[in-house]
């Protein structure tokens, strides 16, 4: 059954359920389908037979789910653009993705309700169901495409291998609706009648406020980064008295620390703790493991589990040969759950994807071994970092550095504690004399920065140097560079 179809199906009989709650706006199943027939009548007049993806921006809202829905039953991938996101860089994703309009929440919340839609032409299952924009290494962001057959794929692995009651189900969003862990929540709760409950980045910024909602949400499923659930047990009665409703926590989007699984156990007894592992690019997640007292106690660090039926991943070495069991290599997906490549960006697709047997494979980037089935990833081969579940390419943020009048050159380097990365430090070297003292000069900049990119790209420490240490290469010499913040 199509997945427009499963949703149709709960708006059909359990019109009067609640299917979103983000603060005090209430969704409900009849609502989602009335008003994204609606919107999907109206994009139809708006944009006649250009099957253009249909761009939203906002945080949370009702009507970005409305949206999504709406775009895919006109035949249009959608492209989420948060709040946070800086103009230039919204405007930077509306030309890439050559997107045919730009909604806002208020702008589809004044398009009056029709009585009903019908579709002329749906998302087909090899047709693009979303794009969402990542960090791009040169400075531009660029957008993932993942069809509906990529998205099946996931949901049906899901769906086989966890017991979600129909109906039954509560799922906490925490990642906003640009970061593909959101994915997981949205699509899982409305094909099965499931509620999603979401956290704005208010919210759970506040702790008062964080702390309050998970105890009213009722949540039974939840999906985030490790560092959200860390940040969470700062609190001491974050335990199952909090969420005493919840089933089953999926983790993913970074490495998890054997400690936070270790709490997490101790904390909910008796409650389903899985690590997950996927890039954006083979939708979502792609492997997974039960976190367990054993498994804990026999890895340091934790594997990220084996993988889903129908996909195959691949430990190559640099000659591109499948390496021997137990050697570390370059982690490859291959199975139906990839994505396509980059939107209009046949240069990278062609780098990072490939023709693989019957399928496509997506060269990860991170390094990985097999064993015996079992795969663990042990982190970026190139300088691409995760920070607090978010994919950053520090070529990104480099190039944004530079393009600001007050730096000549930049390098952007990962604060580790650990094995995780806690945040970054951008070393600059100023075009001109410094302005106050460094506390000063680096406040200017983190704003003029903060206009370009999102909070969680600009760098926590600022370094000033009049000039960097330089390899045998004649390029700045990183590791020097490092060595200066202990990593």
């Amino acid at each position: 059954m199509h997945l427009l179809d499963q949703i149709a199906e709960w708006v059909r009989t359990t019109p009067e359920k609640l299917a979103h709650i983000s603060n005090d706006r209430r969704m409900t199943y009849g609502e989602l389908g009335a008003r994204s027939d609606a919107l999907a009548a109206w994009l139809d007049a708006e944009l006649g037979e250009r099957r253009v993806p249909v761009a939203i921006h906002g945080h949370k809202e009702p009507e970005m789910l409305i949206t999504f829905l709406a775009a895919v039953k006109t035949g249009r991938p959608y492209v989420p653009i948060d709040v946070s996101t800086p103009t230039t860089r919204v405007e930077r994703v509306m030309e890439v993705s050559e997107a045919g309009v730009l909604l806002t929440p208020e702008k589809v919340a004044a398009i009056p309700t029709s009585a009903s839609y019908e579709a002329a032409r749906r998302v087909g299952e090899s047709d693009p169901f979303y794009v969402l924009f990542t960090s791009g290494s040169t400075g531009e962001p660029k957008g993932v495409v993942i069809t509906l057959a990529n998205l099946n794929h996931y949901l049906g692995w899901m769906r086989g291998a966890h017991e979600f009651v129909p109906g039954g189900e509560v799922f906490l969003n925490h990642a906003p609706f640009t970061f593909d862990l959101s994915v997981h929540d949205i699509y899982l709760a409305l094909s099965t009648g499931g509620t999603i409950f979401s956290l704005t980045k208010e919210t759970a910024a506040d702790f008062r406020q964080l702390f309050e909602a998970l105890r009213n949400c009722g949540a039974t499923q939840w999906m985030s980064t490790p560092s959200f659930a860390q940040m969470c047990m700062i609190e001491r009665g974050f335990s199952a008295a909090m969420l005493p409703a919840m089933k089953r926590f999926f983790f993913c989007g970074e490495t998890m620390a054997p400690e936070t699984g270790a709490q997490m156990l101790e904390r909910f007894p008796g409650v389903e703790v899985w690590n997950t592992y996927g890039p954006t690019e083979a939708t979502v997640a792609v492997t997974s493991v039960p976190v367990t007292r054993e498994l804990i106690a026999e890895w340091n660090p934790l594997p990220i589990g084996r993988v889903m039926p129908g996909t195959q991943i691949i430990i190559r070495g640099e000659n591109g040969q499948p390496v021997p069991a137990g050697e570390r290599g370059e982690i490859i997906i291959a199975g139906p759950n990839v994505s396509p490549g980059y939107l209009r960006r046949p240069d990278l697709t062609e780098k990072a994807f490939a023709p693989h047997e019957a399928t496509r494979c997506y060269r990860t980037g991170d390094w990985g071994r097999d064993r015996d089935g079992v795969i663990f990833c042990e982190g970026r081969m190139d300088n691409q970092i995760k920070l607090h579940g978010h994919r950053i390419e520090l070529g990104d943020m480099e190039a944004n550095l530079r393009d600001l009048d007050e730096i000549a050159d930049a390098v952007v380097l990962p604060v580790k504690k650990g094995d995780r990365v806690d945040s970054v430090a951008a070393f600059v070297v100023l075009s001109g004399p410094k302005q106050g003292s460094d506390f000063e000069q680096a406040a200017k900049l983190k704003t003029k920065l903060g206009e370009r990119l999102p909070p969680y790209m600009v760098p926590r420490k600022f370094v000033f140097l009049d000039s960097f240490p330089m390899n045998a290469n004649g390029k700045a010499d990183r590791k020097q560079l490092a060595a200066t913040i202990g990593q």
